[in-house]
Parts: structure tokens; C-alpha cells; sequence
């Protein structure tokens, strides 16, 4: 179903003012477990869409390399996760990558510190794992770090933005001074304000790397509420919440509908904004997420 309408819209031609541009190359992430629920993902996502792989710390690299190496038999390119502060030393780290090579063919990957509060080895940033030269050694082609719009608590604990700011002005000449084409993945938020001034602000420091736009895709607001409080998502949770209040929405599911319109109207009034795609975190089921592209991708923007 999703398949045929996917293989209809993929080649059309997009007008300036349609929702669906940011769509167009949009990517979506999942993990093992989450991937194990999906017979084949080409029947509900049109193929070479990228798909990143979530490392959560116990996830065995068995079970990564393995999703890794089905995703791209199945069609689609993949961007696994590299936490640093779950990979014990450079020897790991080393054999992480060249089994991602020789065995799933993967030349991305994001680069990202982690979900757990104490490193387990040698390793706490992405900027170590950069360091190390590895990815360029095993002829990684793209790298992609985290964004953190409404700020990162775990980094920064004054609430400022001075740590995840700094980290990315290195990783920006990083990407100067090397010959990967690197990005920005950024944490989902449920307004564009928030994105648009976090945007304009990195560009006007120098930092120019491609931003994708994490969001979270349709979900019980029950589920999204729990996630985004154990993720750190910040002001913007004032959406949800404003939503929850209201008991004729609070039963009904979200969909990213409204903060995807903002931005599309928001990215022509925001030309310094490097906003390049939209980012998809499944966290109320991978089938649903695919179905609610598959129907927005010809979808017009909504006025304002």
C-alpha cells in the first residue's frame, strides 16, 4: 500500500511552496528490536531512504552490524549510532567500524557522546571518537554529530548553551580542515521557534554544517510526554503539555503536522537557517510513521 503511493510521489515535481519539500529526503531511525518488528522495510519506506540504527547501551554490536547488514539488502542506505561513552577503547572502536564495513558496506555514521551518565571506557565525546581518524582510515565518507537546539542539560548543567556551543565550532573546523562532508542531527522538538533561533544563532558563529531536523513522528501523547521528558527536550514540551490540558486532544494521537508546517513556512523567512531535512524518531511505531509520510508527501503548506 504505502509502497505503490511512494513509487507514484517519488519523482514529482515540488513547487516552492509545498509542505512536502521537506520530506523529500527525509531519514527515519530504528533500532534492532524496533527493526525485528518490520518484515521488510521496502514494503512501507521507498528504498535508499537512510536509515540511522540506534545504539542503546546492552545493545550487542552483533545485533547492530546485523540490522545494518539487512537494512542494506533490503535497499537502504545506513547511518549507524557511534556512542562514545559506551565503546570501551580504540581497539573497540576500530572493530565496531570494520565490521560495519566489511560486512553491512556502511561508510556513515552519526557520531554522538550517549545516553549514560558515566563513560564506560576510554571515550566521552564524539570529538574523541573524530580524533581518533579511524573513520577516515576505513574511507567513512559521511559523519553526522548531534544538534541540540533547546539545549543539552547533561553537557551543560548551568543551563547554557556554552559547551554544546563550543563543541560544535570544533567539529565545524573539523570538517574544514578534513575531507568529510559532515551534518547536524539535532534532538526532536515540537516547535519551530526554538529551531529557527538555534539555527540562525550557529550560523552566525561560522558554523554552516547541514541541519536535520529531528521530529518526532505520530504518537500517543502519553508516549511522546514520557519521552521527551527522559531525553531532555526542553521548552518545547510546553506543546505537549498545553495539549494534555485539553480533554478534547488529550486521547487523540500527535502528529508532527504543525511543527512540519512551521518550518516549511518558517524556511524561506529564514534563508541563514541551514535546515536541510527532517529526521524521524518512530516513537510510536515505525509502520506509523511510514504511513503518515507516505499520506503528507504531496501535502501544501497550511497558512499560518
Amino acid at each position: 500500500m504505502a509502497l505503490l503511493k511512494f513509487k507514484k510521489t517519488a519523482n514529482k515535481p515540488k513547487s516552492s511552496n509545498d509542505f512536502s519539500v521537506l520530506l523529500q529526503n527525509f531519514s527515519l531511525e530504528v533500532m534492532p528490536r524496533t527493526a525485528e518488528k518490520i518484515a521488510n522495510f521496502s514494503e512501507i519506506l521507498p528504498t535508499n531512504t537512510l536509515i540511522y540504527i540506534a545504539h542503546i547501551d546492552g545493545t550487542s554490536i552483533d545485533e547492530m552490524v546485523g540490522t545494518a547488514a539487512r537494512l542494506r539488502d533490503e535497499g537502504f542506505k545506513v547511518m549507524p549510532h557511534f556512542p562514545a561513552r559506551i565503546i570501551k577503547d580504540k581497539a573497540t572502536l576500530a572493530d565496531w567500524i570494520d565490521r560495519y564495513t566489511s560486512e553491512a558496506g556502511v561508510k556513515q555514521a552519526l557520531l554522538l557522546a550517549g545516553g549514560v551518565d558515566e563513560p564506560t571506557g576510554d571515550f566521552e565525546s564524539s570529538m574523541q571518537l573524530l580524533e581518533t581518524e579511524l573513520f577516515d582510515k576505513f574511507g567513512f565518507t559521511d559523519l553526522n554529530v548531534a544538534g541540540h537546539p533547546e539545549g543539552n542539560k547533561d553537557i551543560d548543567l548551568d543551563n547554557t548553551s556554552k559547551n554544546v556551543d563550543m563543541a560544535l565550532e570544533w567539529k565545524q573546523k573539523f570538517s574544514e580542515r578534513t575531507d568529510a562532508s559532515m551534518g547536524i542531527t539535532t534532538q526532536f522538538a515540537f516547535e519551530s521557534k526554538p529551531i529557527f533561533e538555534w539555527a540562525n544563532r550557529i550560523q552566525a558563529s561560522g558554523i554552516n554544517l547541514p541541519i536535520n531536523v529531528g521530529v518526532a513522528g505520530p504518537a500517543k501523547l502519553q508516549t511522546l510526554i514520557k519521552f521527551a521528558i527522559a531525553c531532555g527536550v526542553g521548552p518545547s514540551l510546553k506543546v505537549l503539555q498545553k495539549r494534555a490540558m485539553d480533554i478534547t486532544k488529550l486521547l487523540l494521537p500527535y502528529d508532527p503536522t504543525d511543527v512540519i508546517n512551521e518550518l516549511a513556512i518558517g524556511k524561506p523567512q529564514n534563508p541563514n537557517a541551514n535546515i536541510s531535512n527532517i529526521h524521524f524518531f518512530p516513537l510510536g511505531g515505525i509502520k506509523a510513521n511510514a504511513e503518515w509520510i507516505s499520506n503528507n508527501l504531496t501535502k501544501k503548506i497550511m497558512s499560518a
